[in-house]
């Protein structure tokens, strides 16, 4: 008989940065490593990853950390963490790992612990072990997995939607997560993104039909933005260019790689001599697929509008076709970019998030996998709080007990011990690192305040030079400013700000000792009045003072 913790470090009341932990007396499972795309008010911060001090003090515990699929929110924090979990053993799919391998390579790490798993075979850990089976989703081979104790089975759904119509690497193996739910589950982790959604997802995630009236209505060139590994929009896409005469260019190398393994694997039919290089992104008629980068949203297509591609500059007989959902945190973002096309005046076409949803679990998906499998315990993850209550009152109406359902944030712990819930009331330690460029963990919200106030109202630097000797000013104060006022139209602003800044400079200076810090402090204070009583404004004031 075993103890078993459950808790996440990252997904639960968020959409992104999914890290589930779960420990088998000392062995611990870590379920997806994923990063969270930054929101418009995160200033400059790429992306977001989960805390994991956690891990970094029990790697030696750590069996493995499993991916469901090749998705960031479930595998772009790999890169980072790695750096500090060098020898954990990594395992996937085949094309999730090929997709991982590439992330890896561009950030120089080509000695990471890469294991392949093989679809329905069990991998044993001692007494435990891992059975992973395909659901359908966006991506092929996708998994959900099968934690197998002493105490029971532990199911983990990943991204799942049942639909017949997708099949071969697309396909959920139903009669595979029947069998798992027959032998007994003892809890069942299952995502809760689109819980308020009624019905089955299919076949509102199909978008073949809309794709198709695009390409018969429009004779111009046709760009596509779609998010990188959703292969099963690409394909849906492929399939109706081969209906036409029309070539494909792909922009971006990583995702023409992943579409070219996709084609080599048969996930995806289609003639490689029709994608033709970026050189034919003019040719009449072209179909032009454009990615999102990893940690900037709609940063490929931004490139363009702003005309800084020199292959690519959109005119009003192009159409741009979003193809991809647009998440609630980038909102303000996505209505911007339509707007900079629409000044253009192309024909901009956006699939409605309503109508055409993501292959993400909704109502009747939910309730079909929980009635599969049975569970005694269930834990309602991945997504927004709100969801997860949702989640939840799906198992309720199912029978399941409230005590039995587990609505928890980052953090909080859930213990079975020998098969039987243990309220503990232990928490562990979550925080979120914020990634700016290459450096993880050095900005926090004093310099998000920061960037805020810069932006909004400028800087100011003030400038002096004191003689060593004699304790007098022998230039200056100089007030530099930018993102401020123009300085020209405000010289008498200037010229005020200066005569302060000296008389202040004249107070706390003596032939003996200069209080540089009151100097600082004094500049600070005052002019920060005077600005703001002369402009309504509060720029950053930084004060510099040297001795020659």
């Amino acid at each position: 008989m075993s103890k078993i913790k459950m808790f996440a470090l990252g997904g639960l009341n968020e959409v992104g940065k999914n890290m589930y932990v779960i420990e088998v007396d000392r062995d611990i499972y870590v379920f997806e490593a994923g990063l969270k795309y930054a929101d418009d008010s995160l200033l400059g911060i790429d992306y977001i990853i989960p805390n994991y001090d956690y891990l970094i003090e029990n790697k030696d515990r750590i069996i493995g950390i499993f991916i469901t699929h090749g998705h960031d929110e479930q595998m772009g924090a790999l890169a980072d963490i790695l750096l500090d979990l060098k020898d954990v053993p990594i395992y996937a799919t085949k094309f999730t790992l090929d997709i991982i391998r590439q992330d890896l390579e561009d950030e120089g790490i080509t000695d990471a612990h890469l294991i392949e798993l093989a679809l329905h075979k069990k991998i044993v850990f001692g007494k435990n072990s891992i059975f992973p089976v395909r659901v359908s989703h966006s991506i092929p081979d996708s998994l959900m997995y099968v934690l197998y104790t002493e105490d029971g089975a532990i199911v983990f759904t990943g991204n799942y939607v049942f639909d017949p119509s997708m099949m071969d690497a697309f396909g959920s193996d139903i009669g595979k997560i029947a069998y798992v739910g027959k032998q007994g589950v003892l809890c069942l982790l299952g995502e809760s993104l689109y819980a308020t959604k009624t019905g089955f997802t299919s076949p509102n995630h199909r978008a073949r039909d809309i794709i198709r009236e695009v390409i018969n209505k429009n004779e111009g060139r046709i760009f596509i933005n779609i998010m990188q590994a959703q292969i099963f929009r690409i394909q849906e896409l492929l399939e109706e260019v081969k209906k036409t005469d029309r070539n494909v260019v792909i922009m971006g190398k990583k995702l023409e790689t992943i579409i070219l393994k996709a084609i080599d694997y048969h996930y995806i039919s289609f003639a490689k001599e029709r994608i033709k290089n970026i050189h034919h992104v003019t040719d009449p008629g072209i179909i032009v697929i454009v990615s999102n980068e990893r940690e900037v949203p709609y940063s490929n297509m931004k490139r363009i509008l702003r005309g800084y591609d020199k292959f690519v500059t959109l005119t009003e007989e192009d159409t741009v076709v979003f193809a991809s959902p647009i998440y609630d945190s980038i909102e303000v973002t996505s209505t911007q970019v339509f707007d900079s096309i629409a000044k253009i005046g192309c024909n901009l076409v956006v699939l409605s998030k309503r109508q055409y949803r993501s292959p993400h679990a909704s109502k009747e998906d939910i309730m079909m996998m929980i009635n599969m499998l049975k569970p005694k315990y269930y834990f309602p993850i991945v997504g927004e709080y709100r969801d997860q209550v949702e989640n939840a009152a799906l198992a309720y109406r199912l029978g399941m007990k409230e005590d039995n359902v587990f609505l928890r944030l980052n953090g909080d712990v859930v213990t079975l011990v020998d098969g039987t819930y243990v309220d503990t009331n232990e928490k562990v330690k979550v925080d979120e690192l914020l990634i700016d460029g290459k450096q993880a963990g050095d900005v926090g919200d004093l310099v998000l305040k920061d960037r805020e106030l810069l932006g909004e109202n400028g800087i100011v630097i003030v400038t002096t030079t004191l003689d060593r000797a004699s304790k007098k000013v022998l230039a200056g104060p100089e007030i530099l400013t930018r993102g401020f006022i123009y300085v020209k139209d405000n010289s008498d602003l200037i010229q005020e700000a200066e005569k302060i800044s000296l008389e202040i400079v004249n107070n706390f200076i003596n032939p003996n000792y200069i209080d540089f810090n009151k100097i600082k402090l004094g500049i600070r204070e005052k002019l920060g009045k005077y600005f703001y009583q002369e402009t309504s404004s509060k720029p950053m004031i930084i004060v510099v003072v040297q001795e020659v």
